[in-house]
């Protein structure tokens, strides 16, 4: 009799786990293309089976597509959360064109993305040159049903930008300094120096882990060079592309919606400049994570998650 209920127990046991298995099965994934002005962009959803509200990511660069933004994905298990590659990059088209690479077309290309993808209600985030693409499309755009928005490592001022940067690159070791300094006054930017200068400046400010996720790694491995090139320059710290008089801290004081502001403690955004823009943001949020640079999100991925996840709960309590 006791052997009959010990197997009997462990049966039941063993189905509450497959029952739990089924419960805690992976979000359905949802992948494609939608056409835009100059080519198609790939967008995939995750957790596109989720009734909550999306969240829409902008990722950065220009040109670095959305792999290393991998961590949002544990946002649906309760919403989808819907990545795009900007035109140029990562899976998207790649066409050779450098008028495609204007603000006002990715703004364009957002809206498509959004009406083709049936996008109503929705939280924005945007990472880096997302911040700047997302303000961009609420100023021009205005549009209806925004519920949120969420600026990472904001870029939203080019001067304050390279401000940072060059303080930035001010407390490296000198020889580090005086690499950078030679090649860039030569334009030899591919140099060996050059590169070198670059990661450890990328070491301290891009991503303080080591080795690199491998997430980051695919990202950089799709990188659409000429939209990067074309529209922010040779390097991280180094701006001298077509965004290098970009500014929409003007727009900040008109958003009527929840913000909340995201940054790194030695962040490329530095925690004073993205307290600035939150100063001039109607009851925004901020938050800066310790030890952590412009990728906090790989570096402090739990932080990170769970900061973003009781933002748009209470974003939509507030709706």
């Amino acid at each position: 009799m006791k052997n009959w209920l010990s197997i009997t127990m462990v049966l039941f046991l063993a189905m509450i786990a497959c029952e739990d298995k089924v419960v805690q099965h992976e979000p359905a994934v949802e992948e494609g293309f939608v056409e835009v002005t100059g080519g198609r962009v790939w967008y995939r959803i995750v957790g596109a089976d989720k009734v909550g509200i999306p969240l829409l990511v902008l990722h950065g660069g220009p040109g670095v597509p959305h792999e290393y933004l991998q961590p949002l994905e544990l946002l649906a298990d309760e919403r989808p959360v819907i990545f795009y590659d900007q035109l140029g990059c990562g899976n998207s088209d790649m066409p050779n064109d450098t008028t495609l690479w204007t603000v006002d077309r990715f703004v364009e290309e957002l809206v498509a993305v959004r009406s083709g993808l049936k996008i109503q209600q929705v939280h924005l985030l945007g990472q880096s040159w997302g911040s700047m693409l997302a303000m961009e499309y609420l100023e021009r755009k205005t549009p209806d049903g925004i519920i949120s928005l969420t600026l990472a490592g904001p870029y939203l001022s080019s001067d304050r930008w390279v401000a940072d940067q060059n303080y930035h690159v001010s407390q490296l070791p000198q020889n580090v300094q005086d690499s950078i300094a030679k090649y860039e006054a030569s334009g030899d930017y591919m140099a060996t120096g050059y590169q070198e200068a670059m990661m450890i400046f990328y070491q301290k400010h891009v991503c303080r882990i080591d080795p690199w996720p491998e997430c980051l790694l695919t990202a950089i491995e799709k990188i659409g060079y000429g939209v990067y090139e074309y529209m922010w320059g040779p390097s991280e710290f180094t701006l001298i592309g077509t965004l290098k008089d970009a500014d929409v801290t003007g727009y900040l004081a008109d958003i009527d919606l929840p913000v909340l502001y995201t940054c790194g403690e030695f962040d490329e955004a530095a925690p004073a400049t993205t307290g600035y823009y939150k100063d001039l943001t109607p009851g925004a949020e901020m938050h800066v994570f310790e030890n952590a640079s412009h990728e906090h999100h790989l570096e402090k991925p739990d932080e990170f998650i769970q900061v973003l996840r009781n933002f748009l709960t209470k974003s939509e309590k507030a709706d």
